[in-house]
């Protein structure tokens, strides 16, 4: 019979293997920002790019600079994209494990709300005829699109969802209608639209980039999609319940109802926040999840810390492939981390030691 003094050593060596495992994850994070901000089209390397980067964060210390184009290269260029990368990766998988967690779904992604669709739609409408819900956002007009219908296409999920009693099988069909009715919707305008280089100009976004990541759009999505992280981890004793099913939660006391309105709420916060200034990028609220769950198990305690760092380091890595592979031009990020992610998608399907929820 194991004691208590047996259980209490098994339970720490537990914990420092998975402390450990998420401190690789985060060491890789920094080495991928290293190598990313030391290469690009631009001729700054790396002592350069530490002397500018420097000078401009702690400008009291009277630093060298560098040259003017090192500064506008690494400070305006590179660096704003680099952060944008970290902020989305780690924001795309909190979102998607959280709601792997709660709809007990391995294969459910963050976009299963039909947000991703929505957000296309809001933002073709403002590209091909210059609607906006929220007209006073000028330059904005994109990005307050996107993020309003994001909203706005979660909350016809939940009224749906509502009406049948709030299950995670009626949340992801609902879903999926959501999603197909925008889908629709954006192929109409596509279809509609008098303009070639509109369209164009649609599929560009569609594709996800960090291409226009700039100082100011990152003091707006950061707070935000920082403060939901947050709350998803207060949420992470929960998460762990409703993964056991919704019988036993409310057995525990767990309002599985009341978990998962919280954590659609969050999730599509998130991701509203962060493909209104990306466009969609697939996959990295899919794969990350699930890289992290192979490394350190279920417990969400530890699973959404290390699914933010893992999200950090595909998206990133994912960029400065993408704007290294055929320089000076550059792919889409949105085609890089879909080229990585079908593959694990169909290892997710046929494998046999594809974990399940409930």
């Amino acid at each position: 019979m194991t004691t208590k003094a047996e259980l209490t050593k098994l339970y720490n060596r537990g914990k420092k293997r998975k402390l450990l495992a998420i401190s690789f994850v985060f060491l890789a994070v920094i080495i991928t920002i290293i190598v990313s901000v030391s290469y690009g089209a631009g001729s700054p390397r790396l002592p350069e790019a530490f002397q500018v980067i420097l000078s401009r964060t702690f400008p009291f210390l009277n630093l060298d600079p560098g040259s003017a184009l090192a500064q506008t290269i690494i400070w305006d260029i590179r660096l704003p994209r680099i952060v944008l990368a970290l902020i989305a990766g780690a924001g795309l998988a909190a979102a998607g494990v959280t709601m792997q967690g709660v709809l007990r779904n391995p294969l459910v992604s963050s976009y299963v709300l039909g947000i991703s669709a929505a957000a296309g739609f809001g933002a073709a409408l403002a590209i091909v005829f210059g609607i906006g819900v929220l007209s006073f956002l000028g330059g904005y007009l994109v990005i307050g699109n996107a993020f309003i219908f994001c909203l706005f296409a979660m909350i016809i999920v939940y009224s749906i969802a509502r009406i049948r009693g709030m299950s995670s099988e009626t949340v992801i069909l609902a879903g999926v209608a959501v999603g197909f009715l925008f889908s629709a919707l954006l192929s109409l305008i596509q279809y509609i639209s008098p303009q070639d280089k509109a369209v164009s100009a649609i599929v560009f976004w569609l594709l996800g980039g960090l291409y226009s990541a700039t100082w100011d759009k990152i003091l707006i999505c950061l707070p935000i999609v920082a403060m939901t992280m947050v709350l998803m981890m207060t949420q992470s004793w929960n998460i762990n319940i409703m993964s056991m099913g919704e019988d036993v939660a409310t057995s525990l006391g767990v309002n599985s109802k009341r978990v998962l309105t919280i954590n659609m709420l969050l999730e599509t916060i998130a991701t509203a926040s962060i493909i209104a200034f990306t466009g969609i990028i697939g996959f990295v609220d899919l794969i990350a999840p699930h890289i992290a769950r192979m490394l350190l198990g279920s417990d969400h305690r530890y699973l959404i810390p290390c699914s933010i760092g893992v999200g950090a380091f595909m998206l990133l890595a994912s960029d400065t492939v993408a704007r290294l592979i055929i320089m000076p031009t550059e792919l889409p990020v949105g085609i890089i981390t879909s080229l990585l992610g079908v593959p694990f998608f169909i290892y997710l399907l046929t494998s046999k030691r594809r974990k399940t929820f409930g």
